[in-house]
């Protein structure tokens, strides 16, 4: 393991470009706390489909559109001296077309600053153009703001590119976009397609129609994996203004513009981001995550949850259990919290949480892990509101029996106990699908399907059955405590008797349902499933186990998270590369995830070694979160091996709510 060095270099997102593109390839993300986006590169030259100004949640916060893609700004002004009239133009604008070298032409982005909202800063020969970007807090709006500082005013010509698409597909040119734009004073509104709704703009000047494609867009991270890269969007026509020092605004919103001045809309949007910020008493880790896991939370939607991650991840419900504890009570928005499990609580079905939570998720139940983190997020949730909160008495702990139940039966998904007490998962309904995080899928099918008692499923449910009766006593329900804390010791037994592996020096990632006889297994990969479960119940373990285990998982440890598989095993992948199937394959055969640092962390700090370890872990903390995609935020993933560039998703709800409670709770 190489010690990390990294820290955090700033609060704030902030980057100097002077000019150079290759500076500007990073992304950065914005959203609007209902499901709503920006994101793109800092150029704004778009790498993935996903990519855009507006990607609106028209079923907030799920339901995602791509309306406004760019804003191409120009500056213009008369050229001085004598000759025939003519004017001095600066495109602003970075794309990447086919044949064409980007960096061939000039580039005037000086820096880009997200304080709290994404700004750009442009110097051409006539002055300094500063664009700033607002999503409207719980609207499908955004705002962007122009300052020009120079010595007189310039003409700002605005070109709006829009793809109105869902944000998985591809927009190409075709004959089917609308062209009609209604106009009034100061707005223009136009719906290309019939089945999505309008786009409004509120503008200043004047707007000069002239509906045309924009065509071969290029974007090169979807064509790194393998898939179609190329789009055609769709423009109105221009708006052309006159600015100077004082502020002017570009409005836009879908299906109706929102209420209230662009000052106003800005300042409240500002006013809710630096709210997140716990201020300069707090070190600067814990500001950073703390200012971005609010891009997570959807709670001004009509369906308040968590948003799993950016760009294309929805409202997953392992990852939202997961991250509970970390996005919410750590930040302690213990009534927004009661809001997002009283959701997921309501998709409930058959006793078990769906993998997705949303309308119509009730038949997605595939992942039989999902339910096992209820227990978990349960647990953290009493902690942090009393045993004896109603919540806890009249909700949670309802649902929790119920789970509790629900695999106690074994009649739904595959998921059932085995003779002995292991959490187990047969094919059944779960034929093509994973039953834990390792969730990859080629072809349909999972990469690790991890079938039969994985290490972790076990622990949780041994740990769940611990929270169940200590919700069960506190609720005066003796005799389901009693049957709980019944097959909690049954769990524990059969764990110690089955799970560790002498040769390893490490427990089994998965174990068969039966011990012996026909079909009976044991895989013995060095997988981080075991710190998992040690860090849930280190009552699974012996206190020797437990001081092996983690010595083992140390070659486990990167800078930027946990291998999902050790890196002596013939199947380890240290480089996620070549098309979508084949980082798919590699993603859990070496990658190094983040949010597993989490669970290390809390199973480290318990060893007998854990004050001495607080240093390293603190700076492993910090390094995962520096190992950025996205400026601010921390990635889904990275190469197991050197130099560990990410990947996956740009902003992961779990990595961010992983690290930062790890920080504040395990390392404060």
């Amino acid at each position: 393991m190489v010690l990390p060095t990294s820290g955090v270099e700033s609060v704030w997102p902030s980057v100097v470009v002077a000019g150079d593109l290759t500076r500007a390839r990073r992304e950065w993300l914005h959203t609007n706390g209902a499901g709503a986006y920006a994101s793109s590169t800092i150029a704004g030259m778009h790498a993935r489909r996903y990519h855009g100004l507006l990607i609106a949640a028209l079923d907030p916060p799920e339901g995602r559109h791509l309306f406004l893609s760019h804003v191409d700004a120009t500056i213009s002004l008369p050229r001085e001296g004598a000759g025939p009239p003519s004017r001095q133009r600066w495109d602003l604008a970075k794309h990447q077309f086919p044949s064409v070298d980007p960096t061939t032409g000039p580039f005037y982005l000086q820096r880009f600053d997200q304080d709290p909202l994404p700004r750009w800063t442009y110097s051409v020969p006539a002055g300094e153009l500063e664009i700033t970007l607002a999503l409207v807090r719980g609207e499908n709006a955004a705002v962007l703001r122009y300052r020009f500082r120079g010595k007189r005013p310039v003409l700002l010509t605005l070109r709006p590119l829009l793809a109105a698409r869902g944000f998985h597909k591809l927009q190409r040119e075709n004959g089917g976009m609308l062209q009609r734009v209604e106009l009034r004073p100061g707005e223009m509104r136009v719906q290309p397609k019939k089945d999505l709704p309008r786009l409004c703009f509120r503008y200043e000047g004047t707007f000069v129609g002239s509906p045309d494609w924009w065509r071969r867009f290029e974007y090169l991270a979807e064509r790194d994996r393998g898939l179609d890269f190329e789009e055609d969007l769709w423009t109105p026509g221009v708006f052309e203004m006159s600015i100077g020092d004082a502020p002017s605004y570009l409005v836009a919103g879908v299906d109706r513009l929102p209420t209230g001045e662009p000052e106003a809309l800005f300042a409240a949007t500002e006013a809710a981001l630096r709210a997140e910020d716990p201020g300069p008493t707090a070190p600067p880790l814990q500001r950073k995550l703390f200012i971005a896991a609010e891009a997570f939370r959807a709670d001004l939607a009509r369906r308040p949850g968590i948003i799993a991650g950016y760009p294309h991840l929805d409202m997953r419900g392992r990852d939202a259990l997961i991250a509970l504890p970390g996005l919410y009570l750590v930040t302690k928005k213990h009534d927004a919290a009661i809001r997002v499990l009283r959701e997921i609580l309501a998709h409930m079905a058959f006793g078990l949480v769906p993998s997705h939570v949303g309308e119509g998720a009730a038949a997605e139940l595939a992942a039989a892990d999902t339910s096992l983190w209820l227990f978990e997020a349960a647990r953290h949730m009493a902690d942090a509101l009393g045993d004896g909160h109603t919540f806890v008495t009249d909700e949670l702990c309802l649902a929790l029996r119920d789970a509790f139940e629900a695999v106690i039966e074994g009649k739904h998904h595959g998921i059932h106990l085995t003779p002995d007490g292991l959490f187990a998962v047969s094919a059944g309904a779960v034929v093509d699908a994973a039953p834990t995080w390792m969730d990859a899928r080629r072809g349909g099918a999972a990469v690790t399907p991890r079938l039969g008692c994985p290490v972790e499923l076990s622990a949780l449910w041994a740990r769940g059955c611990d929270t169940v009766a200590r919700l069960a006593r506190a609720g005066g329900d003796m005799a389901l405590a009693e049957r709980a804390e019944s097959e909690r010791d049954r769990t524990h037994a059969a764990f110690r008797r089955r799970f560790w592996c002498e040769a390893t020096g490490f427990p089994y990632d998965v174990v068969s349902e039966l011990e012996e006889g026909p079909g009976a297994f044991r895989d013995a990969s060095i997988r981080p499933n075991a710190v998992i479960a040690l860090a849930v119940d280190p009552a699974c373990f012996t206190a020797e186990q437990a001081s092996a285990l983690l010595d083992r998982a140390q070659s486990l440890v990167t800078r930027a998270g946990l291998r999902a598989l050790a890196r002596e095993d013939p199947r380890y992948t240290g480089h996620a590369s070549g098309n979508a199937a084949a980082r798919e394959s590699a993603v859990h055969q070496g990658a190094a995830w983040p949010w597993l640092l989490g669970f290390f962390v809390r199973a480290a700090r318990r060893s007998a070694d854990g004050a001495s370890l607080a240093p390293l872990l603190h700076r492993l903390v910090a390094s995962a979160a520096g190992n950025e995609l996205a400026v601010g935020q921390v990635p889904q993933l990275a190469d197991g091996d050197e130099p560990h560039a990410p990947g996956g998703c740009v902003a992961h709800a779990v990595s961010v709510a992983e690290l930062l409670r790890a920080l504040c709770w395990d390392l404060a």
